[in-house]
């Protein structure tokens, strides 16, 4: 077997590797932790390496992650580039792809979070559905034919367990709706409420599947005083317990920062924690780092030794430069910077090595900024002889060559971290850098940082076009960054002038995104700390420890608004996202006074009137919340996410025309937006133009096949045009969707119920009361079906905790209702219809309950009273109108009883329930040729017709029309063997034989 050499890099590397002097304890017990198995005990998980600035915590990293890699680990790295555990995965994912283990399933729900989660805000918390929980247009027919048994839909599909329950009943099932409308499905939901519960399992599953491919798997993250606030829990959630799955017992973790691990959570798990504390290098280790660089001198190392205090940055930069004489270390009181450049001759490096330290980080562009004079002349001067031999300066190609080889002439110094697309210095050397810059040319150091701001602004200005919408630049990463390095310098150059505008920056990247808020309190610290100003850093400071909370952002506009550089439109939306944060606590009352602050200070931001608009949504103020809409529409107009929110406003108000017309609008602004497809359909399924709704469901589940919300109102809108075969295919896939989802499960198991397939309406309701206890709609629903079935009992039982979750639950009244009447307890029945009434005043549906309760117990006088009650309020109800005809009727009064029964039908022609009492009215008074229309027209509507069929032989055989009376008789399909009708069948096909 041929052995293959290792390449002459792989060579150079190594010995270059090999020259790694100290630490050697530190990397023997990382190196031996490769030769224990899991299982045994001496094995340890997590290596934490933590010590002050320059002891060589990031080196020893990156030699613990060659080791690693030796032993044939995959192995991620993690720094202060992450700001967020999103972010954070991310960085890993790419890591394992570029080692050819791509986290497939990861990326996508990646790519998922970030184009979803600047879409949850309005939909998290927009106002509950007030929609009737009444049968649509469609189901009317059914409805009034069974005045036995009146009722309406309840307002089922809630996100239960998340929501309150009183939230839940009274339109809960709206609140699922939203944020399903704006996220489409329940994963989305989470994974923007709760992005690491839905990601992490996803990494862990990817990290097993990575770890069949490796002996072992080590994850690296550094800088951990900046990352830990929002790592460390997680961190430790995912080792210690099995919230996220089982971690592979293959991945050791290393973290390396400055300080030790927090006891209080990480203090019961020393069985399988290494601590790595390192100081600086004894002075064995020192000597030896300089040997191995050929310093030898016993007077040049004793000075080395003594300027350094053996810390081994400032060790191993001087070791680099090989001095061979005491003089050439410089004597006691050199600065910092001198120790680091003084063995550089070449005045235009170490003017390159000064300038570079200005930025943050560099790539070549910065680089260039950084180094470069606005008319072109370099920072420090030209290098000797890189003029031509006329003077001229260099053309364009042998300039750029020329910054390139200084580019990699830095990246190569000792201080420098050129490991990926950007560099950057220690932060022990570059502070130092800094500080001399800003104290030897307090005017240079002003017009450098101005300089690197204006170039940048011109690049952010470029990254900029063609990006209409002014919050879509705060989510675009590259104008972000720009931003972020212009902001920084301006600070630099002119702390105190500059600051304001770098808040109202920092209120802009809050209200975007937290993870980008704890960026720019980075940035403030940073910068306050470089220019010696003490206000942005300390603030920096506080904000970046208010934010490390997910929750953190409240908290960061009220110390924003404690500075008085937030002034006018800054400070203005500073109380806008205050109020938006109150407003997701639902603290409606204090985020509505916040609203009002912020429009007294800028009565034109219209994010403001928009975030107004929501409030005033959920605190049931539809006029007012449209009045906000509109104002924002006005300051934005054609913003579709202002046009899309006063659209679902004036649905909630009833105005359904309005809704459909702004959701026109949506859609010519984008129709490929499958939400307003889909909204639009469910405008146009409750203005019962059915075709045009159906067209925009399928629509919009043509752009998103797997659209949730979509999937559900469609399956709705089939279920009342009776398309049931359809719609319960919607719903099964919508099952498949969310196989776990309450709301789903309490669809499905409701259209059992109207479709009249109470036993399966039982089990998918236990279902979905089973997926969440407290979904007060599915018990009320399940107890409506459980009384279908006859088991009064088991319907209270349901209805009674449904009404115990929220007791102003109107349906679950009326369902219950009937069911203590069932059970014989009529006070009980009427207190509670009269509870639901007081719920809801306005509620037709439930005055026609109440009055065909009253009319059942022959109480006439009351069901008399309470239809004409209705009426009263709505002289066009047909219901009503044939409810109080039936009364009438059976009151005796059969001529106002036929008046109001031709009213009925004529504002309804195909009034089933209505024919059928008019039928019985005109028997009564002797016009059976009408009667006999009557109920044939009923019976010719289809439905239930047993018992018009049944009155029809009836009055035939009265009239002595024997055949007629036989054929229809004939027609009637076999009854089932507990038919209530069959005796009086039964007794009508005696009565013709008797002939």
């Amino acid at each position: 077997m041929v052995r293959v050499r290792a390449s002459m890099q792989e060579l150079i590397e190594g010995r270059r590797r090999h020259g790694f002097v100290g630490r050697g304890a530190e990397r023997a017990v990382f190196r031996a932790n490769f030769g224990l198995a899991p299982e045994d005990e001496r094995h340890r998980f997590l290596f934490h390496v933590h010590g002050d600035a320059g002891v060589g915590k990031s080196f020893l990293v990156r030699e613990m992650e060659q080791l690693a890699l030796e032993h044939g680990a995959l192995t991620a790295h993690v720094d202060e580039s992450v700001t967020g555990l999103p972010e954070t995965m991310e960085a890993l994912s790419r890591r394992f792809a570029a080692q050819g283990h791509r986290f497939k399933e990861l990326d996508r729900l990646l790519a998922a979070y970030h184009e979803r989660r600047h879409e949850a805000q309005s939909a998290v918390l927009a106002p509950q559905d007030t929609e009737p929980p009444g049968p649509s247009a469609a189901g009317l027919t059914v409805a009034r034919a069974g005045l036995l048994g009146l009722g309406m839909v309840p307002g089922v599909g809630a996100l239960a367990g998340i929501v309150d329950p009183a939230q839940l009943a009274q339109g809960a099932d709206r609140l699922h709706a939203r944020i399903s409308a704006r996220l489409r499905s329940q994963e989305e939901v989470r994974l923007v409420l709760a992005p690491q519960a839905v990601l992490t399992p996803v990494l862990v599953a990817e990290l097993s599947e990575a770890a069949r491919a490796a002996p072992w798997i080590v994850l690296f993250f550094d800088t951990y005083e900046r990352t830990g606030p929002f790592l460390d829990g997680w961190l430790h959630t995912m080792m210690t317990s099995r919230e996220y799955g089982a971690l592979p017992s293959t991945v050791v973790v290393v973290t390396a920062g400055q300080r030790p691990l927090d006891t209080a959570r990480w203090g019961g798990f020393g069985d399988f924690v290494t601590e790595l504390p390192l100081g600086p290098f004894t002075e064995t280790e020192a000597r030896g780092l300089l040997a191995g660089k050929g310093v030898v001198s016993e007077p040049v190392v004793a000075e080395v030794l003594r300027l350094t205090g053996g810390l081994p940055l400032l060790v191993s930069t001087l070791a680099e430069q090989r001095p061979a004489d005491p003089e050439d270390v410089g004597d006691p009181s050199a600065t910092a910077v001198e120790r680091f450049l003084k063995w550089e001759q070449d005045p235009l490096r170490r003017a390159v090595a000064l300038a570079c330290a200005l930025p943050r980080s560099l790539d070549l562009d910065v680089f260039r900024a950084a180094v470069e004079h606005p008319d072109g002349e370099r920072a420090a001067g030209e290098r000797p002889g890189g003029e031509g031999t006329d003077g001229r300066r260099p053309e364009g190609e042998r300039a750029d060559a020329e910054s390139g080889a200084l580019f990699d002439w830095l990246r190569a110094l000792p201080f420098v971290d050129g490991r990926g697309d950007r560099v950057r210095y220690h932060d022990l050397v570059r502070e130092a850098m800094l500080r001399l810059q800003r104290r030897h040319s307090p005017r240079g150091w002003t017009e450098r940082h101005e300089r690197l701001a204006d170039v940048l602004r011109g690049w952010r200005e470029e990254a900029g076009r063609g990006l209409a919408d002014p919050d879509e630049v705060w989510r675009h990463e590259p104008w972000l960054r720009l931003r972020l390095e212009e902001s920084y310098h301006r600070l630099c150059a002119r702390p105190r002038a500059a600051l304001g505008d770098a808040l109202h920056a920092t209120v802009e990247a809050c209200r975007a995104d937290p993870a980008a808020g704890r960026t720019w309190a980075r940035m403030l610290q940073e910068a306050g700390d470089a220019a010696g100003a003490p206000v942005p850093g300390a603030l920096g400071r506080s904000l970046a420890e208010a934010l490390a909370d997910e929750d953190g952002v409240g908290r960061a506009m009220e110390l924003l608004l404690a500075r008085p550089e937030l002034r006018g439109r800054a400070r203005a939306l500073a109380h806008g996202v205050m109020a938006r944060e109150l407003r997701v606590a639902g603290e409606y009352t204090r985020a509505l006074a916040e609203y009002d602050r912020a429009l007294e200070l800028d009565p034109e931001e219209a994010r403001v009137h928009y975030g107004r608009g929501l409030t005033l949504q959920s605190l049931e103020n539809l006029p007012a919340a449209l009045a906000a809409f509109d104002r924002a529409d006005e300051l934005r107009p054609g913003t579709a996410w202002i046009i899309a929110e006063r659209a679902e406003t004036h649905r909630l108000a009833g105005r359904v025309a309005e809704a459909e017309a702004d959701f026109d609008r949506a859609v010519v602004l984008d129709p490929t937006d499958a939400v307003a497809l889909a909204s639009r359909g469910v405008c146009r399924h409750a203005l019962g133009r059915f075709e045009e709704a159906a067209a925009d469901f399928d629509r919009a589940l043509g752009i998103d096949g797997d659209y949730l919300w979509a999937l559900v109102r469609r399956a709705r809108l089939r279920r009342d045009t009776d398309a049931w075969e359809t719609a319960f295919a919607d719903l099964d896939q919508a099952a498949r969707l969310e196989p776990d989802s309450p709301w789903v499960a309490s669809e499905r198991g409701d259209t059992y119920r109207l479709a009249g397939r109470f036993e399966e309406a039982v089990a998918e309701l236990g279902r979905a009361v089973a997926l969440a206890p407290g979904y007060a709609s599915a018990l009320a629903s399940r107890g409506a079906s459980h009384l279908e079935l006859g088991h009064a009992a088991q319907a209270l039982a349901d209805l009674d905790r449904a009404v115990e979750l929220v007791p102003d639950y109107a349906w679950a009244l009326v369902m219950r209702a009937r069911a203590k009447r069932r059970l014989d307890d009529l006070p009980g029945a009427y207190e509670d219809l009269r509870r639901a009434l007081a719920a809801e005043p306005d509620a037709d549906w439930i005055e026609l309950e109440l009055g065909s309760t009253y009319h059942l117990d022959d109480r006439y006088p009351e069901a008399a009273a309470v239809f004409r009650h209705l009426l009263e309020r709505d002289p066009g109800n047909e219901s009503a109108m044939g409810c109080l005809g039936a009364v009438l009727h059976e009151a005796g009064d059969h001529t106002q009883a036929l008046a109001w029964l031709d009213r009925a039908l004529a504002a309804d022609p195909d009034y089933a329930y209505a024919l059928d009492r008019r039928a019985r009215v005109l028997r009564a008074t002797g016009r059976t040729g009408r009667a006999l229309a009557d109920w044939e027209r009923r019976i010719a509507l289809g439905g239930d017709t047993a018992e018009a069929r049944r009155e029809t032989a009836a009055l035939l055989i009265h009239c002595g029309r024997w055949e007629e009376a036989a054929a229809r008789l004939a027609e009637d399909p076999a009854p089932g063997p507990d038919d209530p009708l069959v005796p009086d069948r039964d007794q009508l096909h005696v009565e013709v034989l008797r002939r």
